[in-house]
């Protein structure tokens, strides 16, 4: 009922009636642009898996496991594929198995339904694809927590890890996201990712690599691929990593890709317009170590916004909202789309029930952009520090509000496009 009449009064437009806004500034923001050729990746992906191919044989015959995340990784299908041709050679049998803690629904099917997404499919691979959700524990760790492994991963000879290394979105150490997670949490699947997250993010820079430990003394784990991106997304550098070597050399590779991620080329703001977020654009559905939305209070970084204010999802997270409770105000529009039962199981995994929370939403982009504004504590509300995004991922070119263009200037790292311009909103009120 409350709803209801919102909507008829038109409550949050007659409060924001005397909130204006600023025209917007279109920038280029400049980053290290150095990535592979699309058309060598399979070869380089080849050429690392034969550098550890003595230390890490693989023998004919042997069943080979290889793992496949849901994090949107740049080029994952070729990638995957290539390590599939690489078994083959080696006369090994390789399939591929969804690595991915309690994405997809925590279901099979769900994870099947990411990996074909991405290309992922058994007539591209030109191998099987063996899910389930059914764990076997492997161990335990110094402090007696338990770790668990895929049970098809379990039953095959070797198992190539394969993933992106970057940072984490909730907590901060040696060894963040890559590897190691996609070993522990990904093919912990989400009876595993569970066991895990119990002890809180507070603790899982410690947790996590002890339980790679456990893993890796299996001896089942034959070798890494660990893949760094550039800020634009492209794949910038792929390393073939043996077994043993992969708790000392994965931190090194973390602070490269790290120094390679993209940012926001100012430290604050009134508000942050961020347009659309999703699973496939971060873990956290927009990126915290860019927007500085951390849902764990284990981190900091990214820019300072008094407010977030987003306002869609991405059409390739299904309905996925997971980081939306991070946002200070969004829209009908995107509760809308909400897909609790995608949603909720990784935020019930991770334990940080606060990233799916629905904050405070309007019917309109411009009256959502409005609050924003309406709701910032002392600021210059004539002219107000705004930047738009399209997401986390796409951040080559920003829009920022005329407050800020003499801050843009003196950047060498920010490049001023064309003229300022008022905001595009259609006869609905919104941006598209």
């Amino acid at each position: 009922m409350a709803l209801e009449s919102c909507a008829n009064n038109n409550v949050v437009s007659q409060l924001c009636a005397d909130v204006s806004l600023p025209r917007m500034q279109k920038l280029q923001q400049k980053f290290d642009t150095q990535h592979l050729p699309l058309d060598d990746i399979a070869s380089i992906v080849n050429e690392e898996l034969k550098k550890v191919a003595s230390v890490s044989p693989i023998r004919a015959g042997m069943s080979v496991a290889i793992t496949c995340g849901s994090r949107g990784v740049a080029n994952i299908a070729i990638i995957t594929k290539a390590i599939v041709d690489f078994v083959k050679e080696c006369g090994g049998f390789p399939f591929v198995f969804p690595a991915m803690g309690s994405h997809g629904g925590a279901t099979s099917h769900g994870q099947l339904e990411v990996l074909a997404s991405y290309g992922v499919t058994e007539q591209f691979l030109g191998c099987p694809i063996r899910a389930t959700m059914e764990t076997v524990q492997v161990g335990k760790t110094s402090e007696g927590i338990a770790v668990f492994m895929d049970r098809y991963a379990y039953e095959a000879d070797a198992i190539i890890l394969c993933g992106r290394i970057k940072a984490h979105t909730a907590f901060h150490g040696p060894i963040e996201s890559g590897l190691i997670k996609m070993a522990v949490i990904g093919m912990g699947k989400q009876h595993g990712a569970e066991n895990i997250h119990e002890p809180g993010f507070s603790n899982m820079a410690r947790i996590l690599p002890q339980a790679g430990d456990v893993l890796l003394q299996t001896g089942k784990i034959i070798c890494g691929i660990g893949i760094l991106e550039n800020a634009f997304d492209q794949t910038y550098k792929i390393n073939a990593i043996p077994a043993a070597d992969i708790p000392v050399l994965e931190p090194k590779l973390l602070l490269e890709a790290k120094k390679m991620m993209g940012k926001i080329h100012f430290s604050e703001t009134d508000v942050l317009v961020v347009d659309r977020i999703g699973k496939d654009i971060s873990g956290d559905g927009m990126d915290p170590n860019i927007s500085g939305t951390f849902g764990s209070s284990e981190c900091s970084g990214g820019i300072n916004a008094q407010r977030v204010v987003v306002l869609d999802l991405t059409e390739d997270t299904h309905g996925n909202a997971n980081g939306i409770g991070t946002a200070s105000i969004t829209t009908k529009r995107l509760v809308d789309k909400i897909d609790v039962d995608t949603t909720y199981p990784n935020a019930v995994t991770s334990t940080l029930l606060c990233e799916v929370s629905v904050p405070i939403f309007t019917h309109t982009d411009k009256q959502a952009i409005q609050l924003g504004i309406r709701t910032c504590n002392m600021i210059d509300k004539n002219n107000p520090r705004i930047i738009r995004i399209r997401d986390t991922l796409n951040i080559e070119y920003i829009y920022v509000s005329e407050a800020l263009i003499e801050e843009a200037m003196k950047n060498p790292n920010l490049k001023l496009i064309g003229e300022p311009e008022d905001w595009d909103f259609n006869a609905d009120g919104n941006l598209w």
